[in-house]
């Protein structure tokens, strides 16, 4: 019974564990709900990583007690802290479109470039 007992209390902190772990990667998507103001870009980003840090306190306690090394808490802080910037600033902009991506440009003529690369009002190659 105590095995049992063991396995469902592990089964409930690994589930709790998973949500509080996806809860930062999907608040920091609330900017596009909240709005501009409230909570985007560096102030937003800042904020959420703080709270999953936050958040991963218990974990990085438990690894702390179980390998009896500030080593296996910090790598697990590295780990967090990489795949958070590659969602926040690559992930993120990649999927909003607010990356640096910009049309082409004809600096020689006036006549404006539209998004392929063709001088608008020509249908050549279309």
């Amino acid at each position: 019974m105590k095995a049992r007992s063991a396995a469902l209390r592990d089964a409930v902190g690994a589930a709790v564990g998973t949500v509080l772990a996806i809860v930062p990667h999907v608040l920091h998507h609330v900017g596009l709900i909240a709005g501009a103001a409230l909570i985007t870009a560096a102030a937003g980003n800042t904020l959420f990583y703080a709270v999953g840090l936050l958040l991963s306190v218990p974990m990085l306690r438990r690894l702390f007690r179980r390998f009896r090394t500030l080593w296996a808490p910090a790598i697990a802080v590295a780990v967090f802290t990489g795949l958070f910037s590659l969602s926040a600033f690559v992930i993120g902009p990649a999927i909003s479109g607010t990356g640096d991506a910009q049309a082409p440009t004809n600096r020689d003529s006036p006549t404006p470039i539209d998004e392929h690369g063709h001088t608008a009002g020509t249908d050549a190659g279309h």
